[in-house]
């Protein structure tokens, strides 16, 4: 099955996605996939058919979402912790994977018709050279593309993401890039795979299984979280309906107060910590901090100005250290 489907929902299906619509519409979803081995033992098929299925509904999911107005997908497709499954069945994923991306770069008139962006978050260092290859191919292809977002977690977990994000701010002291007092967690946000995507409005887990398995742990804390009993090969545009009424239920008591007031909290402890490193200037300087609002003042806007100009200077060049990465590897010959 192709990744990009094209044609219309059904009528039945259309009405009832024009009711729900009528309500706050979610803007990303994040899916974790699961139930594709039971299904497998469900209908009698080896392990590999039912993660080949597994995919056919996510392209299936993924046109629903395009027909609801969901701009952002993000998938949980195959975590670091998978590497300790059989060795038959990661190299049967491998394989999948291959075929998959593969299609996907035989698909770039509907990606560009579409403005489908293609991202892969995780530690590709631990894939097989050719599939890293396949995959940067991919997200060099649709770099550029803003009309939809596919963001796809492979050899990811979300401890692994931080892990990597704190060293990243840590390559940055070391480069004389940043300061040990402009690591902040703010700045880790900036830092973690999903840096470029709002954080999802909804994370929905199939297969009955009400855990978060290490997915996407920093980015779902005013997440909507939906577990559905259903097998994910047998996820159906009601179950992803329902998922959606219950994002709208919750909606006046999630998202985006609770973010607001959050990201006041950090300003404020900023500004604190800022005020306190002032006042420890001027006290070595023989000054005292209450003596002149005005030099305070001005020190904390100097202080701030600096710390940005820092922090700025450092996305940079961590952005261009991971592009300069995907773009070799995806020019390198196979």
């Amino acid at each position: 099955m192709a990744w990009i489907k094209e044609g219309k929902l059904s009528l039945w299906n259309r009405f009832c996605a024009n009711i729900i619509k009528a309500g706050p519409m979610p803007k990303h979803v994040a899916f974790i996939m699961d139930g594709n081995r039971r299904y497998a033992k469900k209908c009698q098929l080896d392990r590999q058919e039912g993660h080949s299925q597994g995919f056919n509904k996510l392209a299936e999911t993924l046109h629903w979402c395009l027909n609801l107005g969901i701009r952002e997908v993000t998938v949980y497709a195959f975590s670091i912790e998978n590497f300790k499954r059989a060795k038959s069945e990661v190299e049967g994923l491998m394989d999948i994977a291959r075929q998959k991306f593969s299609l996907l770069l035989e698909e770039k008139e509907k990606l560009q018709k579409h403005g489908v962006c293609i991202r892969v978050l995780g530690d590709l260092h631990l894939l097989p050279l050719d599939l890293q290859k396949l995959m940067a191919k991919a997200v060099q292809f649709t770099k550029n593309y803003n009309q939809c977002f596919l963001n796809i977690c492979f050899a990811y977990t979300s401890r692994h993401e931080i892990s990597n994000a704190v060293r990243e701010m840590a390559w940055g002291v070391e480069q004389g890039l940043l300061e040990p007092s402009d690591v902040s967690e703010s700045l880790l946000d900036k830092c973690l795979y999903t840096n470029h995507s709002p954080n999802p409005d909804i994370l929905i887990r199939t297969s009955g299984e009400v855990r978060l398995s290490d997915f996407l742990l920093w980015q779902t804390s005013h997440s909507c979280l939906v577990f559905q009993p259903i097998l994910w090969p047998e996820y159906m545009f009601w179950n992803l309906c329902e998922a959606i009424l219950q994002y709208q239920m919750n909606h006046s008591m999630l998202q985006q107060k609770a973010r607001d007031m959050y990201a006041e909290e950090l300003k404020r402890q900023q500004l604190e910590k800022d005020q306190a490193a002032v006042t420890e200037q001027l006290q070595q300087e023989g000054l005292q901090a209450s003596g002149d609002a005005q030099l305070q003042q001005t020190r904390l806007h100097k202080l701030s100005a600096r710390r940005e100009e820092r922090v700025q200077g450092f996305l940079q060049a961590l952005e261009l250290k991971r592009a300069d990465w995907l773009a070799n590897l995806g020019t390198a010959s196979a």
